[in-house]
């Protein structure tokens, strides 16, 4: 394969994220430990967030938003002002949070830079990502950035449109089987999954259930070598 555009996701497949956000729910459920039990503020977060997406978006702000709904909803209203500036101060903190880059993330697209053209394709709110990315010290090495709503099969089939690149000369990279993985590979492109630490529930896949191919690495430290055995494999063929 000779893959004329590599996409890389941003949030957990370049630098950590999701971490920070599972951190800030604990912080909720204490907060509100006088009301709910911590299992059930964070289902009831997470039932908030989901049903706001099509307002709000992917991203701390939405988050945040949905954090103050779901405060005002379990405590019947008696949440105070005091508590809902504490929730606006935690959704300031994470917009302001160091850019922590994952293990050989550097090393990696500085070296694919140099013989691939990268994209940064990645969801959610438009200025936190542009921020986080300027911050990250790695925005040189991507050719292109995409910032999208929604990542389905639409989404991949447009952008590859768009950069003027047939599906099978495409390759996604991320975390995410739901919004990397399965929608890339229904639009003809191909996909490195590279599971991180912790994942959104809303992001979960029953794996059971999936049937298209893809590969599978341990760390995004692997991928230029793996690119270079799917090189060498082209050319025998």
């Amino acid at each position: 394969m000779t893959f004329r555009l590599i996409a890389f996701d941003a949030d957990d497949t370049l630098w950590h994220n999701e971490t920070m956000f599972q951190s800030v729910e604990r912080q909720l459920a204490e907060l509100l430990r006088d009301y709910h039990p911590e299992d059930w503020v964070r289902a009831r977060l997470l039932a908030t967030e989901t049903k706001n997406l099509a307002q709000f978006g992917y991203g701390i702000k939405g988050f945040t938003l949905s954090m103050i709904e779901t405060a005002i909803e379990l405590t019947e209203g008696r949440i105070g002002g005091r508590e809902i500036q504490q929730i606006i101060d935690w959704g300031r903190t994470m917009l302001m949070a160091p850019v922590q880059l994952l293990d050989g993330v550097r090393e990696t697209v500085t070296r694919l830079s140099r013989s691939h053209r990268l994209m940064l394709l990645t969801k959610g709110d438009l200025f936190d990502q542009e921020s986080k990315l300027a911050r990250s010290g790695i925005g040189e090495f991507f050719a292109a950035v995409e910032i999208v709503s929604e990542k389905n099969a639409q989404t991949y089939a447009t952008i590859m449109r768009r950069h003027a690149v047939a599906p099978d000369e495409f390759l996604m990279v991320g975390n995410s089987l739901r919004s990397d993985i399965l929608p890339a590979i229904a639009a003809g492109g191909s996909a490195v999954h590279i599971p991180y630490v912790a994942t959104w529930a809303h992001e979960h896949v029953d794996e059971s259930t999936i049937h298209e191919t893809f590969a599978r690495l341990e760390s995004i430290a692997e991928l230029p070598d793996w690119l270079a055995l799917q090189g060498q494999a082209a050319q025998v063929r």
